[in-house]
Formats: structure tokens, C-alpha cells, sequence
């Protein structure tokens, strides 16, 4: 840190202080982070959407996919899956390296900067990674000509989405002391049902009642459907709307205000 930085500076702005540290750690790994942000999904949209995309419209034509294209129908849901996986990267492994792996949270609390503002720096840096993924990859859509410029509200929706869900996996790492078997569980339990029952490659409604309850709670869900409706004439209700966006805007909130609480119990410990 520039030693000719006033102390009240730094505790003005501490946040950003962390969130470029983030910012800088991440530049090293630039270029592995752009192909899993964006060779990930893109593998699927050429694989599934291409390749699936064949068989479903020669069995089934457009009418599960409410009357578009198998690829335009999952490409919106491919855009928030790479906003939530960014999101939640940037909300898992800095936190376990800041408070057990390396201890820089610690060292970094020792300056005038608070454990809350560490908190919204990482929190700022997940947002810029996430809004870098989202929109190349909606570049990288475009130029395959599955989604159209007029789309970029999805784009927003995506970023929404993602910082909801880094807000909420931010203060469930927070609170994490044993990772012994921390990322396993995240990756079998948590990422995969995320992926799978959120109506990504299939309307939810498709799904047994008795498995649809997973999409409701699931913000990738609540995400994919936002961006629907934004990237083509996707039919839903306005409350549906609503309930959308107030479940992303809860969780975003209630996740940043535990997050918050959090890294500053354990700094002071």
C-alpha cells in the first residue's frame, strides 16, 4: 500500500483498496478465467444447443421451447449460468484464502481498512469479473447469431443474478471454518442441482412437480427467466416479473448485509 496514503483516505475508501488487490490477483490468471468464463458455456450452447437443438426440433419442433429455437432458448440461461459461476469463484476462494489458506484478511484488517469494507471490495471485484464474463460472452452470441443487440437487457439480468448469488455464497463462505470437505459438497449438492433443475435446458414446468420446488428456491432460475423474457418475446406474467426480481433483490441484500456481519466477527476474533 502507497505509503503516502492519509489514513482517512484509507478508511474512506477501503473498499476499493481490496477490491483492486482483487482485481490485480485475478490479471495473473487472466487468461485461464476467460476460457472457463466463456469456453464453458460456450461448449455447451455448440454441444446441446447445436447438437441436442437437431433432435428436439425434428421430435417436438419449437412447441416446448414456447415457440423459439432450442438454442435461443437456452442461451439466456447459458449467460446467467456464467454470471453465477463467476460470481460465486470470486465468492468462494478468496474468502477461504483470506481467512484460512493465507490469512490476508487478517493482515489487511490490521490497517484502518474494516472487515465490512473488505467484504464489499471482494464483493466489487466479483461484480467486475462477472459483468467481464457476461458481456463477452454475449459478444460471443451475437456473432454466432443466436441473440440480436436489442438483447442487452439480459445482459443486466445476468449481472443481477450473478451478484445475488455471489452476495449469498460470500456469506455462507464467511462463516465457514472446516473446509475439509467444504468445496465437494458446494460442487455435488449445491453447483450441479443449481445447473440441472433451474430449467436451463428445459422449461421447469417439464419437470415432476415434485422436483420443480428446486428451480423456485434456485436463483438461477429466477435469473434465466428475467433473461428470457429480455433477450425474446418470452411469455411471462407481470407478478411473475416481480417475484423475480424481488427474490434476486433479497438475496442480494440479506446476503451482503450477513457478509458484511460476518467478516467483521471474524476479524475481531
Amino acid at each position: 500500500m502507497n505509503a503516502g496514503i492519509s489514513v482517512e483516505k484509507i478508511r474512506r475508501n477501503g473498499a476499493f483498496y481490496v477490491a483492486e488487490f482483487r482485481l490485480r490477483q485475478m490479471s495473473k490468471w487472466k487468461g485461464i478465467i476467460s476460457f472457463v468464463a466463456i469456453g464453458n458455456p460456450l461448449f455447451y450452447l455448440i454441444a446441446i444447443g447445436i447438437g441436442v437443438g437437431v433432435l428436439v426440433t425434428q421430435n417436438s419442433g419449437t412447441s416446448g421451447t414456447g415457440g423459439v429455437k432450442y438454442i435461443l432458448f437456452i442461451a439466456p440461461a447459458l449467460l446467467a449460468n456464467t454470471a453465477l459461476l463467476g460470481a460465486m469463484d470470486e465468492a468462494v476462494f478468496p474468502i477461504l484464502e483470506g481467512f484460512k489458506w493465507r490469512k490476508l484478511f487478517f493482515a489487511t484488517n490490521a490497517t484502518p481498512i474494516t472487515g465490512r469494507q473488505i467484504s464489499q471490495g471482494v464483493f466489487l471485484a466479483a461484480l467486475v469479473r462477472t459483468t467481464y464474463s457476461v458481456v463477452v460472452y454475449w459478444i460471443l452470441l451475437i456473432a454466432f447469431g443466436v441473440l440480436g443487440v436489442g438483447s442487452w437487457l439480459s445482459v443486466i439480468a445476468a449481472m443481477y443474478g450473478g451478484a445475488a448469488f455471489g452476495a449469498v455464497m460470500m456469506a455462507i463462505v464467511a462463516g465457514v471454518t472446516k473446509d475439509d470437505h467444504f468445496l465437494t459438497v458446494l460442487g455435488r449438492l449445491v453447483i450441479t442441482p443449481l445447473f440441472l433443475f433451474s430449467g436451463t435446458f428445459f422449461p421447469l414446468t417439464s419437470m415432476p412437480v415434485f422436483l420443480q420446488p428446486i428451480g423456485w428456491i434456485s436463483p438461477l432460475w429466477h435469473t434465466t427467466e428475467l433473461g428470457r423474457y429480455f433477450a425474446y418475446d418470452y411469455k411471462i406474467s407481470t407478478t411473475m416479473l416481480i417475484i423475480h426480481f424481488v427474490f434476486l433483490s433479497t438475496l442480494l441484500f440479506v446476503g451482503l448485509k450477513i457478509a458484511d456481519r460476518r467478516f467483521t466477527e471474524r476479524l475481531l476474533k
